[in-house]
């Protein structure tokens, strides 16, 4: 029996997010009942794909899984029982031998995600994206190869990575209808220029996707998404502050590390719907708060916090299996880091356009799209801020815009946080597992 099972049973809100992640059902209504529009996404830019009335989707979410019987099953019980009752039920069930499925649904939940996930990878390097690219790039484009014909438009904001943008012009053979932000170059000493110019750009891309869905986007429209987007923020946050930094956990750190993995993978489109996501986050907080309070859980004092960055490229998920079994508890944290979690200004004047451009300009100064020195600042900062016990880089085969910061980045945590770092290497999930142990064992060993 997992050990993510035997917790996340007790978890209403995280079955939720599990669930919706295989929507593939509730996306086949959306298009094709309700003829909405869905528009593929590889980051968490949502917000004006929600505004225009469309569907933003995580293109691994449209595949068939495996699983879909038991989540089938699931849903079925949900409809029938509610899912507070249907909870109940799994968590009385599984005392049981004969009825196992709570772990067959969550076991393969991780599972065949990871198998899926590499099995794009392939369908990419076999449709012919380059070898080059690291393993993001490979399994995104294998996505879009396998069901970019299931959406309408790609929407992109151009990050710093060359690789990434050759890898949106390739994309254009898939999904003709690509709707851009071009992030402009920073022009010293005129912020107010490079804003304007961002605007417009953002502008033109509302522009496209009104077009596209024939709905107009207007300021309550956008301010409506925002505000939302700001809650999911907060609740986010509070998980990565408040619930990981006690010592006292609502469940154990390898289900706590499972929870933040989903979170960074779900973050992405909201799971397609951004209400019921934002009630199914703001529960998962109530819930793990209440256990805390009931003192259900387990007392992780003694245990090592980790960050471990940068994974939305690619990672192997054993590094927090591993660590676990080595006494210590994993923080996934990429999002804060890269400034995603920052909130956007729905003041009462405000102009939406205009500040969801500084959000987005605030990004790409201080997180994805910043030069090595920036970014390491951005790594120091936010590991001092999590009041982390130790740093492991992620450094992805084929990543030649953010693989490279290492050295600059250990000297910084050597200087800085004076804090044990060292760094993993990554190619493709599964692979050099026997490695990742003997580097995880000799890290771990640092403390006491």
């Amino acid at each position: 029996m997992s050990v993510f099972a035997d917790d996340v049973v007790n978890f209403t809100s995280v079955l939720k997010l599990a669930h919706d992640f295989f929507g593939r059902e509730y996306l086949k209504r959306k298009k094709f009942r309700e003829r909405k529009k869905l528009v593929s996404v590889a980051l968490p830019f949502s917000d004006l794909i929600f505004a225009a009335g469309a569907v933003p989707v995580f293109p691994i979410r449209m595949e068939k899984f495996k699983i879909n019987k038991y989540l089938i099953a699931l849903d079925s019980a949900k409809n029938l029982f509610g899912w507070d009752i249907t909870t109940k039920l799994l968590g009385y069930a599984r005392q049981f031998d004969f009825l196992k499925l709570i772990d067959s649904i969550l076991d393969d939940v991780i599972n065949t995600l990871n198998e899926k996930y590499n099995a794009l990878y392939d369908l990419g390097i076999e449709s012919g994206i380059s070898t080059d690219f690291c393993y993001g790039i490979k399994s995104l484009f294998g996505m879009h190869v396998s069901k970019g014909k299931n959406v309408d438009a790609n929407f992109n904001v151009a990050i710093r990575c060359s690789a990434f943008n050759k890898y949106l012009e390739t994309l254009k053979n898939l999904v003709p209808k690509q709707i851009w932000i071009d992030i402009p170059p920073r022009i010293v000493g005129n912020q107010n220029e490079t804003l304007e110019i961002f605007t417009e750009n953002i502008s033109k891309a509302i522009s496209e996707l009104e077009e596209l869905t024939g709905n107009i986007i207007t300021d309550n429209s956008l301010n409506k998404q925002f505000r939302i987007g700001n809650q999911v923020k907060r609740y986010y946050k509070t998980i990565l502050y408040e619930i990981s930094n006690s010592d006292f956990y609502p469940c154990n750190p390898a289900t706590f590390a499972e929870i933040l993995a989903l979170m960074g993978i779900t973050f992405q489109d909201f799971n397609s719907n951004a209400q019921v996501y934002l009630e199914n986050v703001s529960q998962l907080v109530n819930e793990m708060r209440e256990r805390i309070k009931k003192n259900i859980g387990m007392d992780v004092s003694k245990m090592p916090r980790i960050l471990v960055t940068p994974v939305f490229g690619g990672w192997d998920p054993k590094t927090q299996e591993i660590l676990y079994k080595l006494g210590g508890r994993t923080i996934y944290a990429d999002w804060e880091i890269l400034g995603l979690l920052d909130e956007i200004n729905v003041s009462k004047n405000s102009n939406p356009v205009e500040e969801y451009a500084k959000y987005l300009l605030n990004a790409s100064t201080n997180g994805i799209g910043c030069d090595n020195d920036t970014l390491t600042d951005s790594y120091v900062r936010i590991a001092k801020k999590l009041n982390v016990d130790g740093l492991i880089f992620n450094q992805l085969f084929g990543c030649h815009s953010i693989s490279n910061c290492y050295n600059m980045l250990r000297q910084k945590v050597r200087n800085t946080l004076e804090i044990p770092s060292t760094v993993i290497n990554f190619n493709k999930i599964g692979e050099g597992i026997e490695q990742l142990e003997t580097r995880l064992n000799a890290f771990m060993e640092m403390f006491p």
